[in-house]
């Protein structure tokens, strides 16, 4: 079958090389790739963040965490290394969390200072700056950088519409929307590379530190950005998520920059069928933490 996927974010990366591995010709189609998409700025841990139905979430999210786990032992060259993940949301009861269905959690002391109680896990971290670069090169063809106004014009038997934020117009969509997310990039300093932490006991000031493999990624917030508006740099997150680090007794390197980008959040992820366009799209902070499962959710709809 003839295939045109519009969208060259993780999303639609990972679902193109899901259908060729059906068998199917794909071609991707993408106003922007590479370092100038969202995808590229994430933080790209698995971690069920602003995503839903949760009935469906959990399902994509265990079909790609083992995917991701297996590539972090096959290919290491596609930048996915496993980490131990401490989630730490001030939870009492000791009920395990929704987003824990199907993975081995534990009640486990974060190592922070004040020793919080947390969920510990282990979790996939892909490095955008390496997996995107993989997944593109393991397509066919090179994808057709141009814009994209009517996916039923679009050339094949089937259209997938994995363009996220871009939905909002292309499928005159109002349920998506842009939550405004910003990350602080520093030097590792004193920080285990094998070990990422979550803070949020308070919503309006999440935190969070993922390492990489030469550099830590630290964040953030989550919140909801005008339509339209392009995101800008907001130097009171920068230094309040600075200040946090070393509250918790985390010894980050040097601040090498800031980067902000627009999470593609619906209240439900919109996975669907509509004549010859199947969407996929609507993921939140969760593209990575789906793409595999959600991918092959549309190759079965194929």
């Amino acid at each position: 079958m003839e295939v045109t996927v519009v969208g060259a974010g993780v999303i639609g990366l990972v679902t193109a090389l899901t259908l060729e591995e059906r068998g199917h010709t794909v071609r991707v189609v993408a106003s922007a790739h590479g370092q100038a998409i969202t995808s590229s700025v994430a933080g790209a841990v698995w971690f069920p963040f602003r995503a839903g139905p949760r009935h469906k979430v959990t399902g994509w999210a265990a079909h790609t965490r083992s995917w991701l786990a297996e590539l972090a032992h096959r290919a290491p060259e596609a930048g996915v290394d496993i980490l131990t993940g401490y989630e730490i949301d001030g939870a009492t009861d000791g009920e395990t969390p929704w987003w824990a269905a199907g993975i081995e959690v534990e009640r486990a002391r974060a190592p922070i200072t004040g020793a919080p109680m947390a969920w510990r896990f282990t979790a996939p971290r892909a490095e955008p700056s390496l997996f995107l670069p993989y997944l593109a090169k393991r397509l066919r063809a090179p994808i057709e950088q141009r814009g994209v106004t009517d996916l039923a014009a679009e050339p094949g038997d089937v259209v997938i519409n994995c363009t996220g934020l871009a939905a909002r117009e292309l499928a005159a969509d109002e349920q998506v929307y842009g939550l405004y997310g910003q990350t602080v990039i520093a030097e590792p300093g004193g920080v285990d590379l094998r070990v990422m932490i979550t803070d949020d006991r308070d919503p309006d000031a999440l935190f969070y530190v993922i390492p990489r493999r030469g550099e830590l990624v630290l964040g953030g917030c989550s919140r909801p950005h005008p339509p339209g508006a392009e995101p800008e740099l907001d130097h009171s997150i920068i230094a309040r998520v600075i200040r946090q680090a070393g509250e918790l007794g985390i010894s980050i390197g040097n601040v090498r920059g800031a980067r902000a980008g627009l999470r593609p959040y619906r209240v439900e992820v919109r996975l669907e069928r509509d004549g010859r366009v199947i969407h996929n799209y609507g993921h939140g902070g969760a593209g990575f933490t789906l793409c595999r499962g959600c991918a092959e959710d549309v190759a079965a709809l194929l």
